[in-house]
């Protein structure tokens, strides 16, 4: 997802905890003192955020971060298809939700007919049955200039006369067909294996034309979103939807302030006969999310019972840390999920030093990772990167033994090895292993200027000068846009980090690289790899030949076509591995745990492996418990 998400991928994308992979969603789980059995409903789950970044105000057309998913997913959003929000294999599968069941798929493989469940309302002020049409009308937005859709990208070109910025106009998109209520069909211009995840995103949910038809600017919806899951907004239930006027008349919503408060109550429409418990549970009455910038007055709260848990913008601090891990009455609060994400320092292959594959290597090869990982909060922050992509993505485990093209003892660098590797570099201009011509000092780094970038940053800066290249680092608040924006021409960047969209490793390796997806500003692919000329002079930068994996892209989206999974899995390991070795783009440091802590008073509780947070639908209060 986006740098969480310009995710997202940012931090803030990332809110956690471990629980239960049971397939059901009742049996089975356990509380903070490991107890099973039957999990008690109603309550109220407590929790503060020390700030949610969200990219839309809460409009599902335009929020991408892992948080937002989550929230949406789990109480206010049923897709076509969703996943069961627990950890593990089974959270990254896929089950029908508004439909009826997995598409029906024809034989060339480019329609793919939905039938919609019987009895899914949209909650007040609405409180009617949802049709195909509000699933068309959900496209037509994404499609809508001004409401930024932020990853679109997936669905322009693929679905018939579907293209980014066109108004579909009354007439709808040509390749969306509605012939009734319950059907919607879909019209693919080319095969795509990964369809199916792409209809589990938030943006494609149903939304009623006739409350989001009155806004036309992006995150104006948010503040008045009708909910079609089990949870909705408190107060939706006072908005007058009889007229646009009516409507702006009477909210925003009071539950949903986007730079304040979320508090969601029960959906009076919602019918559990139409959902799974095992992808639902639903136990609490109430999710009450408040702001509080203050991150260890929030940990003090839980740990006093105050509140029951924290989302927000990264793990705990590192002091709680230790102390959860270390206090056998805290450890079984501690919570932990990982989400198929990679941190990474990116290098630019068009920009002095790196544009050296030698001088990357040399790089990949002196980085002190387990110094890194230190930084982050010790083991219990993660396992140490030795590839690209999540190792979960094709059927691996970051705890197994994984391939490591660097490999130095303890992760620590080997400082001998990069400096055999820099005298193979231009830059080395005496050949003394050092990397000494003048491109090699006053290299723009940039970082964020948060907590455990902050304090990685010196083992990145000591590392890179022990073969020569010294940095000036700037730290930022904007630092994804500093290297999303290509005329910048920004060396290296040690803020960036990517988790999957879906779990899929065409939204990764398979995405990430892809050199047609080069974007002047807001893309991804921050080493520029696979850059052509037409490109560079779009952008404004002078062109480098650089390596290009666009035809290894295609080649295993062929392989995936042809339906053998082992196959496919080799084909993308195999990218991995060329990008590692013959590209270069990146150091990739850590598969992170994503962490948090709960209050006593949690009885059951989930990781949500699709969003990467907690899987609200799934956690359980005692209330008898909460001070």
């Amino acid at each position: 997802m986006l740098p969480a998400i310009a995710l997202f991928v940012v931090v803030a994308m990332v809110a956690v905890a471990c629980g239960g992979d049971d397939d059901e969603g009742g049996a089975g789980q356990t509380g903070p003192d490991g107890a099973t059995g039957e999990i008690q409903t109603g309550g109220v789950y407590r929790i503060e955020t020390d700030g949610i970044a969200y990219t839309s105000g809460g409009d599902p057309t335009g929020e991408y971060l892992g948080l937002s998913f989550g929230i949406l997913t789990n109480m206010l959003d049923r897709t076509l298809l969703t996943y069961f929000h627990t950890s593990g294999e089974n959270g990254n599968s896929l089950t029908p939700d508004l439909a009826e069941d997995f598409p029906e798929v024809s034989a060339d493989g480019l329609t793919y007919t939905f039938h919609l469940k019987d009895g899914i309302m949209f909650g007040p002020p609405l409180s009617r049955e949802i049709t195909s049409a509000d699933v068309e009308f959900a496209f037509r937005r994404i499609a809508t200039e001004s409401l930024v859709a932020q990853y679109g990208f997936y669905y322009y070109g693929l679905i018939d006369g579907f293209e980014a910025g066109k108004d579909p106009g009354p007439g709808g998109i040509p390749g969306i067909e509605t012939p009734d209520d319950k059907t919607i069909v879909f019209h693919l211009t080319r095969i795509a294996p990964e369809f199916e995840f792409l209809m589990s995103m938030p943006a494609t949910g149903p939304i009623p034309e006739e409350v989001a038809g009155c806004f036309s600017e992006a995150g104006e919806y948010g503040r008045f979103v009708i909910s079609s899951g089990p949870y909705m907004y408190e107060g939706t239930d006072q908005l007058d939807a009889s007229s646009c006027d009516a409507l702006t008349g009477s909210g925003p919503i009071s539950g949903f302030d986007p730079e304040d408060h979320s508090y969601f109550v029960r959906n009076p429409d919602y019918d559990p006969a139409t959902d799974d418990p095992a992808v639902r549970a639903n136990y609490v009455d109430e999710i009450r999310i408040d702001l509080n910038t203050n991150l260890a007055d929030i940990f003090d709260k839980i740990e006093r019972g105050e509140l029951d848990g924290h989302v927000g913008s990264g793990n705990p601090p590192a002091d709680v840390l230790q102390r959860y891990s270390t206090d056998p009455e805290l450890e079984p609060m501690l919570r932990a999920g990982n989400d198929d994400r990679t941190w990474y320092i990116t290098m630019n292959l068009t920009t002095p030093p790196f544009d050296d594959i030698n001088v990357r290597k040399a790089v990949n090869l002196v980085m002190d990772k387990a110094a890194i990982l230190q930084a982050w909060g010790g083991p219990v922050s993660g396992n140490i990167a030795t590839h690209i992509q999540p190792p979960n993505l094709t059927g691996g485990s970051p705890t197994g033994e994984e391939y490591d093209p660097y490999e130095t003892p303890n992760h620590a660098g080997d400082l001998d090895a990069a400096m055999e590797m820099m005298r193979e570099s231009a830059y080395d201009t005496d050949g003394d292993g050092l990397c000494d011509a003048p491109e090699c000092s006053g290299v723009l780094m940039v970082n964020r200027n948060t907590s455990p970038w902050t304090e990685s940053e010196p083992v990145v800066v000591e590392s890179l000068a022990q073969i020569g290249i010294e940095v000036d680092v700037r730290e930022a608040e904007d630092h994804y846009t500093i290297i999303q924006t290509v005329s910048n021409e920004t060396p290296i960047g040690m803020n960036p980090g990517w988790g999957k969209d879906f779990p899929d490793s065409s939204s990764f390796v398979g995405f990430l690289f892809d050199g047609r997806g080069i974007a002047c500003e807001g893309g991804f692919n921050y080493s520029l790899v696979g850059l052509t000329e037409e490109k560079a002079e779009e952008c404004g930068i002078d062109f480098v030949e650089v390596p290009s994996v666009d035809a290894d892209i295609d080649n295993c989206k062929q392989v995936a076509l042809e339906g053998d999974i082992d196959a496919t899995n080799e084909c993308w390991v195999a990218l991995d591995q060329k990008l590692m070795e013959d590209v270069v783009p990146w150091v990739p440091y850590l598969w992170p745990e994503v962490l948090t802590t709960t209050g006593p008073a949690v009885t059951a509780w989930e990781f949500d492996q699709f969003a990467g947070t907690t899987a609200f639908s799934k956690v359980a209060v005692d209330e008898s418990a909460q001070v």
